[in-house]
């Protein structure tokens, strides 16, 4: 009776846990889409361009905040430890000051005005900065907090630019306006990081996801040894994530060179089901990340289970409602490609697999972990460009191998046997003295029962 109750109380905790890190996506989904719809309503075409071209750029400068944010909450969720304030503030600084370091190229060959160049960097900042408290956050499973975190980082990202938007203002101001308020959300996300002073006993199983379990995890019994986070880490999850923004945007990129401009507007239409069976699942990657970097394989082949059957259905309500689908995402114009809908929506549902697994390789210290989507990047490249027909399918057919063999290599990789996570929680060697990360007390670590967290 008491393990039914224990899991039915994690399995609502962590339901609450989804509910609301989804709410929070969604909020920062709609403040970055309400900025565009605005800009076209009160800003020039030419001032539109500038700042859109912009944005574009500080979406691409976030990267490394991304990678921040993984690589602390791999750490924190491995071994508790801190140490992540001065790399934060490193990485944030570093990408700010390159960032500084370009606008003069970026004012020239992007006819950019200097301006909104040079805010550039103080915006690129406070967004990297962001991913040092929202990593220690989902490491440490707080994940209500986490998503007013999140909420919090939208606001900061977004706000200005609606508020300066809505007053009539320039890119310039507007920009200024979000400089403001994103510096300003630095402090706020720092206090919803804090450790609560008080503690209090978890339900066997649960997810802390509130006040009553908010004291950061400490390294527990049978972990993977901890480390020192360092800048190998960072990097290595910086480059996870850009390879997996490059894969998931390659086909567009290449149907915009390869077809015709109405034929590729066609398929920047359909990439829109290809991205929401991308994103859709994400909430289970973000949550499952903590037990993944301290070896729950159960965790693991939960999550891969839910995702593949969030596409699954996807793939399949494309198939039934393709035309209804196209006349959401395009309107009536791009009904002939209803056909097509369910191949865009298998190829954005078999990266979100490809995507949860690239995760698992990160957290759990893999050596290179992106490689296969760098590969599988080119070889998508070479097959639209010289042996498919430039063709709307050619373009769409290629992508869609390439999402399946590509999710098929990580799982190999993942789950073969000698695979460093197998080879760690398998292993039942004497327990063994181990330092803390960061000059703590020597502990021993013993092995531990695999975790319940989901039933």
């Amino acid at each position: 009776m008491t393990q039914t109750t224990g899991s039915d109380t994690s399995r609502v905790r962590l339901g609450a846990a989804g509910a609301a890190v989804t709410l929070a996506t969604l909020v920062t989904n709609a403040l970055a889409y309400v900025v565009p719809v605005l800009g076209a309503r009160r800003l020039s075409a030419a001032d539109l361009g500038a700042l859109a071209t912009v944005l574009a750029l500080a979406a691409i400068a976030a990267v490394p905040g991304f990678g921040l944010q993984i690589a602390v909450a791999a750490h924190r969720a491995r071994s508790g430890g801190d140490g992540a304030g001065r790399l934060g503030l490193r990485t944030a600084a570093l990408t700010g000051a390159v960032t500084l370091a370009l606008a003069p190229l970026l004012t020239v060959l992007l006819r950019l005005p200097a301006p909104l160049t040079l805010l550039l960097a103080t915006t690129t900042f406070a967004t990297v900065m962001a991913g040092r408290w929202l990593g220690e956050l989902q490491g440490d499973q707080r994940f209500l907090r986490l998503a007013v975190a999140m909420a919090v980082l939208a606001a900061g990202r977004y706000g200005g630019l609606v508020v300066g938007l809505l007053l009539g203002r320039g890119p310039a101001t507007c920009l200024l306006l979000t400089t403001v308020t994103g510096l300003l959300a630095l402090p706020l996300l720092a206090r919803l990081a804090a450790p609560t002073t008080t503690t209090a006993t978890a339900t066997p199983g649960a997810v802390p996801t509130g006040s009553r379990d908010d004291q950061p995890r400490s390294a527990e019994p049978g972990d993977p040894v901890p480390r020192r986070l360092g800048a190998r880490q960072v990097t290595t999850a910086c480059a996870a994530t850009l390879a997996m923004l490059a894969i998931s945007y390659a086909d567009l990129i290449l149907a915009r060179q390869l077809l015709p401009a109405a034929d590729s507007g066609a398929y920047a239409v359909g990439s829109v089901l290809t991205k929401g069976a991308l994103w859709a699942p994400q909430v289970v990657t973000l949550l499952v990340l903590p037990r993944l970097a301290r070896g729950d394989r159960r965790a693991r082949l939960v999550a891969l289970a839910l995702i593949t059957t969030c596409g699954a259905a996807l793939v399949a309500t494309a198939a039934i409602g393709g035309e209804l689908a196209f006349r959401l995402a395009g309107g009536a114009d791009y009904l002939h490609l209803a056909d097509t809908a369910p191949i865009f929506a298998a190829t954005g549902a078999l990266y979100a697999v490809v995507f949860m697994l690239v995760n698992d390789r990160v957290a759990t210290g893999a050596r290179w972990p992106a490689a296969p989507l760098w590969v599988a990047t080119v070889g998508l490249t070479v097959c639209a460009a010289l042996i498919a027909p430039r063709t709307i399918t050619g373009v769409l057919s290629c992508a869609l191998v390439t999402a399946a063999v590509t999710a098929a290599t990580m799982s190999w990789l993942v789950f073969r046997p000698s695979h460093p996570l197998t080879t760690q929680r398998d292993r039942t060697a004497a327990p063994t003295p181990q330092t803390g990360v960061d000059g703590d007390s020597p502990h021993t670590q013993t092995p531990r029962t695999p975790s319940r967290w989901l039933p």
